[in-house]
């Protein structure tokens, strides 16, 4: 019996003649916290898109909760309504998330769509709310709201379907800090509480924060590393070879020394 929540095996994936994924494999356990990480195009959230059957593989397989995750299943009506009460994306643009007339509704919309009984809805409905604290944007149209409020309420229509799972891409682009500290510790809460978290990220710094452990695709479109989230951002080598880190010379006391940075770190290239 296979109790992983996804196995990901030899899975290829393509957009025209672009490689997304050329034979990944791994599997996600329930409970775990899984960092993806890669650098831009190396397929992180394709890969994503595919844990929420948004995408199907070219070649190779997607197993969700012990069930093929295939085209042909997601048309079942009775399975595909078990996989999306199980399975929540937040996606890196709240934008392409947000489409009701105002906060209440986008946050409802995901508890109607499963056929709950209306005292659930708002019992759902109101306990994300209040937890978020959204309770002044009720009624306000979700586009009108800044990135954050708009990435709190994106969250929210997520949390209100209360899935085993929930999939994060590139979580806090665009946040203000006090928005990602909060952020973050939401998701290590909501681990905590038992729930699986996959997050796709190339920013390194958030990964201690919410992940123990790290799946890295290289730029060949290749698992390159999987292992405990502090070893791999240990591994300076690994993290270079997947073009995370690169080196930048400094001068100290005369002498020019070479220091790895991240691609997302905020650092000054002209810095003695």
């Amino acid at each position: 019996m296979n109790d992983a929540i996804f196995d990901i095996k030899a899975v290829e994936y393509s957009y025209e003649d672009a490689v997304a994924l050329a034979g990944v494999s791994f599997k996600v356990d329930p409970g775990e916290s899984v960092a993806l990480l890669g650098a831009n195009g190396s397929g992180k959230s394709t890969l994503l898109m595919m844990l929420d059957g948004l995408v199907f593989p070219s070649r190779g397989s997607v197993s969700a909760f012990g069930e093929p995750l295939t085209e042909a299943a997601l048309l079942d009506e009775g399975f595909s309504q078990a996989f999306r009460r199980r399975v929540g994306f937040v996606f890196q643009n709240s934008d392409a998330q947000l489409f009701s007339p105002n906060v209440l509704e986008e946050i409802a919309f995901g508890p109607l769509h499963l056929g709950l009984p209306p005292a659930e809805i708002d019992r759902r409905v109101n306990d994300t709310i209040h937890i978020l604290g959204l309770d002044h944007l009720r009624e306000r149209p979700p586009f009108h709201l800044s990135g954050g409020e708009k990435k709190k309420v994106a969250l929210a229509s997520v949390l209100a379907i209360n899935p085993d799972v929930l999939l994060f891409d590139e979580p806090t682009a665009g946040l203000d800090p006090k928005t990602e500290a909060f952020l973050l510790q939401l998701i290590k809460e909501i681990n905590r509480a038992g729930k699986t978290i996959i997050t796709a990220t190339q920013d390194l710094r958030i990964v201690p924060f919410l992940a123990r452990r790290a799946v890295v695709l290289g730029e060949d479109h290749r698992v390159a590393g999987d292992g405990d989230a502090l070893t791999v951002l240990a591994d300076q080598d690994l993290l270079m070879a997947a073009n995370l880190v690169h080196h930048h010379p400094h001068m100290h006391a005369g002498i020019e020394h070479l220091h790895p940075h991240s691609h997302v770190e905020g650092h000054d290239h002209h810095q003695g």
